[in-house]
């Protein structure tokens, strides 16, 4: 595949330097409020289910990793198509903004309460395999959403308009693919079994 494909992704998202900041700025905020509201136990009951489904369900799962890697690349495939179709119309605008102040609140909320009721176990999986994966994939929603912007006033139904969407999506989603089949090696070197893959 021609290089120049990704550099004129990038390039566009990078011309939108203040959408950039703004957005990075907004799951920042969210991802702070995420923690400071626990203190209400119907908020950290709220995250604890979260922290326990992700425990269940990725990392000590009985389903295979392969499994995993697709079910995971499927959501974000979803999520991401519904902040790129935030860029058909500005007051469509709003879903990739709920889909960031959703994550980033989440987010926040549930790193600490896996501080705070896992303990150790709770650190490994944050620091290991939560963490970097989550703020890679919210670095691919936040130029996501940047793109969504830059085309919200200008996009027509054309099939050029509707071409360079969905040739955002695909480029986004082989990092995507890229970061979970990091996690899938992460959980097979320290979560499931080697036989777990197939």
């Amino acid at each position: 595949m021609d290089l120049s494909f990704f550099h004129g992704f990038f390039g566009r998202a990078l011309e939108r330097k203040k959408t950039l900041i703004f957005l990075s700025a907004l799951v920042l905020l969210f991802t702070i409020l995420g923690m400071c509201l626990l203190k209400s136990v119907a908020v950290y009951e709220y995250h604890l289910n979260l922290c326990e489904t992700f425990l269940l369900d990725i990392c000590y799962s009985d389903t295979n990793v392969f499994l995993i890697f697709l079910e995971r690349l499927g959501g974000c495939a979803l999520l991401l198509l519904l902040i790129l179709l935030g860029g058909m119309h500005p007051i469509a605008l709003l879903l990739p903004l709920a889909v960031l102040v959703y994550r980033a609140f989440t987010f926040g909320g549930s790193i600490l309460v896996f501080f705070d009721y896992y303990g150790m176990t709770g650190a490994l999986v944050v620091f290991v395999l939560y963490l970097p994966v989550h703020f890679a994939i919210d670095i691919l929603f936040v130029f996501a959403a940047t793109l969504s912007f830059g085309r919200a006033f200008h996009f027509c139904f054309y099939a050029r308009d509707l071409l360079e969407l969905f040739k955002d999506l695909f480029i986004l989603l082989i990092f995507a693919a890229a970061v979970y089949l990091f996690e899938a090696l992460l959980l097979l070197a320290l979560f499931h079994p080697i036989g777990k893959i197939l």
